[in-house]
């Protein structure tokens, strides 16, 4: 019922559905009665004038029932994909607000059975609950008024076969409602191994793990296999059950009306009528068990829906901006751990200030905080104790498109989309002109070899850049960065592909063409950074030094030992 206000929008269709509905079911309750005539006063007096004004009048509520029927559909589509449609908007603008953290929790293979295949129950349940709902109560209901009108002997039958079937139908539904929401959970863990094969494939091909991952999506498949085949058993037993009380009110039919027929108390005819009144009622129930049964999955998807609409995000805008300077980072502090780490700090005490316009490098070994460091700027993730501060503000202060519409940052990792190199480089400015793109594609050294592309700039990337090597998606990655044009640039070991020769030739063009912009360089090479106004050093989460290269060769040990160990015998 949370879900129901997606419905609203729609609600015009919505009530146009069951009366549409309404009218075939009318149409569907008179053609037995109709048809009880034909054989009764038609067929057995041989009357071919009752038999053909009797027909004709079947046939056009018969077009009349199909057209409500037609309309009926038409109108429960356009509602129920129309919530569907708005529901999915409005989960996957919640997950693109969720920190980090929270879509960690979730798993990405979750959210994606979320996003599809719960809201697709959901919106099949809508569909089904617009249209078959209101058609099987009235099949209920208007069977029985028709059956009582026919004979009160037959609402005999009726009252001893309905209650069994509701009661066959509670009974098997108690134990199976459970077992949806573990038929979603497997489903989470088929789509996670499924998602990290697709993204992995590499790796699994590079260490040959292909039959090992196998193994693995095989488990999960089984799994899921499992918990179906355990709802289908105790769905599969519903039917059966329900045909045999079914049948057997019609033999109990048959056998009272033929009783009734001997003693001239009832026509042929009636008693055929009664037979399909019976049936509709009965399938009625049969039908109404189905949608049961779509309720118990729709009810099970809904609550993991509920759970990703009613999650609050951990990070949230603050009141807004109030900073005074431009281009400034500072650590104050700053103590951080990840949710999932137990407690134990990642950062611990870190006090640093980085001044506009300044090319800080942030160096250390691996696990020594760099990245982590660097996160809460854009607050990807909170400080635990003390606070981060950009243009003079908390940054928790700022509203969080403001906060980062002024950082730029390329990832360790390069992240490209299926689109073409243009628009790719365009997520830095979606305004941005050609010439815009292309300078910013030449200030990263990317324009070299996107030129060459069979269709230069509107060559097709492949997804996540499988068309490209390392070191190409970097530096499509630093022209988008580039290309907005940040008042604070962030690099998290953004180079790595590329050599030292290229390395130095992109760091000039950026002094050249980013002049006044605060750069953050992470990096692993000293002769990457050694350059750099000052260098910041980590190590185990603690600020140990920051200075220049030359001022840290004599003061910092832990950056002696770096340098030692990537420079032969202590020379350049």
């Amino acid at each position: 019922m949370k879900l129901a206000r997606y419905l609203k929008p729609y609600l015009v269709f919505a009530l146009l559905t069951p009366a549409a509905m309404i009218g075939e079911v009318l149409v569907d309750l008179l053609q037995p009665k109709l048809l009880s005539q034909i054989v009764d006063d038609g067929v057995l007096p041989q009357n071919m004038e009752v038999i053909i004004h009797t027909g004709i009048i079947m046939m056009l509520t018969i077009v009349i029932g199909g057209a409500c029927g037609v309309g009926s559909a038409a109108f429960s589509g356009m509602a129920s994909q129309g919530f569907a449609r708005d529901l999915r908007n409005d989960v996957f603008e919640k997950v693109m607000r969720l920190s980090f953290q929270q879509t960690d929790k979730f798993t990405t293979g979750s959210l994606v059975t979320r996003l599809t295949a719960d809201i697709t129950a959901i919106q099949q349940l809508v569909d089904f609950s617009l249209r078959m709902l209101v058609r099987n109560l009235m099949f209920l209901i208007g069977g029985i008024i028709m059956m009582m009108q026919l004979n009160v002997r037959f609402g005999l039958v009726v009252a001893i076969s309905l209650p069994i079937e509701v009661v066959i139908v509670v009974v098997i539904m108690r134990f199976a409602n459970p077992l949806y929401s573990v038929v979603a959970g497997r489903l989470d863990n088929v789509n996670s191994v499924m998602q990290e094969n697709v993204t992995g494939a590499r790796v699994v091909k590079a260490y040959v793990q292909e039959e090992h991952e196998t193994k693995r999506f095989d488990a999960a498949n089984g799994d899921l296999m499992t918990a179906n085949l355990k709802v289908m058993k105790l769905v599969a037993l519903l039917q059966p059950l329900l045909m045999i009380i079914m049948n057997a009110a019609v033999l109990a039919i048959i056998y009272i009306g033929g009783l009734q027929v001997e003693a001239a108390n009832l026509k042929v005819g009636e008693v055929m009528a009664a037979i399909t009144y019976v049936t509709q009622i009965l399938h009625g129930i049969m039908m109404l068990s189905m949608m049961f049964q779509s309720i118990s999955r729709a009810s099970a998807s809904a609550k993991r829906l509920n759970e990703v609409l009613e999650t609050v995000p951990a990070i949230s805008d603050g009141e807004g901006d109030n900073s005074t300077e431009k281009g400034t980072v500072e650590f104050r502090g700053v103590t951080f751990n990840y949710p999932s780490s137990g407690g134990r700090p990642v950062l611990n005490g870190i006090n640093l200030r980085i001044k506009s316009g300044e090319n800080l490098a942030i160096l250390g070994a691996t696990g020594s905080g760099k990245s982590s460091l660097v996160n809460l700027i854009p607050r990807f993730y909170d400080a635990v104790e003390g606070e981060v501060l950009v243009d003079g503000a908390n940054v928790k202060s700022f509203k969080l498109d403001e906060l980062r519409s002024r950082i730029g940052i390329v990832l360790q990792k390069s992240e490209l989309f299926s689109a073409t190199a243009a628009e790719n480089i365009s997520w830095g400015d979606p305004s941005a002109d050609r010439a815009a793109i292309e300078q910013a594609a030449e200030i990263a050294r990317a324009d070299e070899f996107i030129s060459v592309m069979p269709d230069g700039y509107d060559t097709r990337i492949a997804e996540k850049g499988a068309s490209l090597s390392g070191g190409q998606k970097q530096r499509m990655s630093i022209a988008r960065a580039v290309l907005k044009k940040p008042e604070i640039l962030i690099f998290d070991d953004s180079t790595s592909a590329l050599d030292l020769r290229t390395e130095a030739s992109l760091r000039q063009r950026l002094r050249e063409s980013l002049a006044g912009t605060t750069v953050i360089t992470i990096a692993q090479r000293i002769a990457s950074v050694k350059d750099c106004d000052r260098i910041a050093v980590l190590d185990h989460g603690r600020l140990v030094g920051c200075a220049p290269h030359e001022e840290l060769m004599k003061s910092c040990e832990v950056y002696q030992d770096i340098y030692r160990s990537q420079v032969k015998g202590g020379e350049d």
